[in-house]
């Protein structure tokens, strides 16, 4: 139940809560954490989605903004209560989207009478010109009609320039929304600074293609925090 802090390739340790564990080999797994690409504060206002804790968190806030809406009766904030909206159009977003919308419409509408869970607005941003972007284009646009079948809105190439309570600011337009969802990038978790090593995109480390860091043979970075580059391609 430790939580690694640092590193010491000189020393062969790593330090744990205070205390230090030596090592023989070394394989670090630490993952990756949502990047919120400078503005760490959107997380208090816009969750991720990388640990069990933060769906749990957003499925209560889902599920709480359909009761507020239920008892509101301001329409304006029972909009508010009931636009869902999702930051980042990869694998993560897109499928989220798509499973707000069936819940919202086919799973849910019979436990309320006031508010009309099926108008509940589902917005998917993406920065750029396309959905699922490691994908070939085909899959993209397939995706695209998928959930706009489903009544998904999806925006293109827009830009989120800001997050607060209550709502987002995409280029110089203002939405009203309770529930905000980050699913726009990842970023290697903190923990690998500590090596020292040469970091690639996303501060994941360079390694050799044994998955070694170079000039330490016995220590290894596997998983989300590695960057390798198959010579073959």
């Amino acid at each position: 139940l430790g939580e690694v802090e640092r590193v010491a390739l000189d020393q062969q340790c790593i330090f744990v809560s205070g205390t230090t564990v030596p090592y023989d080999y070394l394989v670090l797994a630490p993952g990756a954490v949502d990047n919120y690409f400078g503005h760490r504060e959107w997380a208090r206002y816009a969750p991720g989605m990388k640990e069990v804790e933060d769906a749990t968190l957003i499925r209560s806030r889902l599920l709480a903004s359909f009761e507020s809406a239920e008892l509101e009766n301001d329409p304006t904030e029972r909009a508010a209560h009931l636009s869902f909206v999702i930051v980042g159009g990869g694998p993560t977003g897109v499928e989220l989207a798509g499973a707000i919308k069936e819940l919202a419409v086919d799973v849910i509408p019979r436990d309320f009478r006031v508010a009309d869970t099926r108008r509940a607005s589902v917005i998917l941003i993406e920065a750029g010109p396309r959905l699922l972007a490691a994908f070939e284009p085909k899959s993209s646009e397939r995706a695209k009609k998928q959930l706009e079948g489903l009544g998904v809105e999806v925006w293109l190439g827009r830009r989120v320039t800001d997050i607060f309570e209550g709502g987002v600011t995409v280029d110089c337009e203002t939405l009203r929304s309770y529930n905000v969802i980050w699913c726009a990038g990842v970023r290697s978790s903190p923990l690998v600074e500590s090596l020292g090593a040469e970091l690639g995109p996303g501060g994941r480390v360079k390694v050799l293609p044994d998955c070694s860091l170079p000039g330490h043979p016995n220590v290894f970075v596997i998983g989300d925090a590695a960057f390798l580059v198959d010579s073959k391609t």
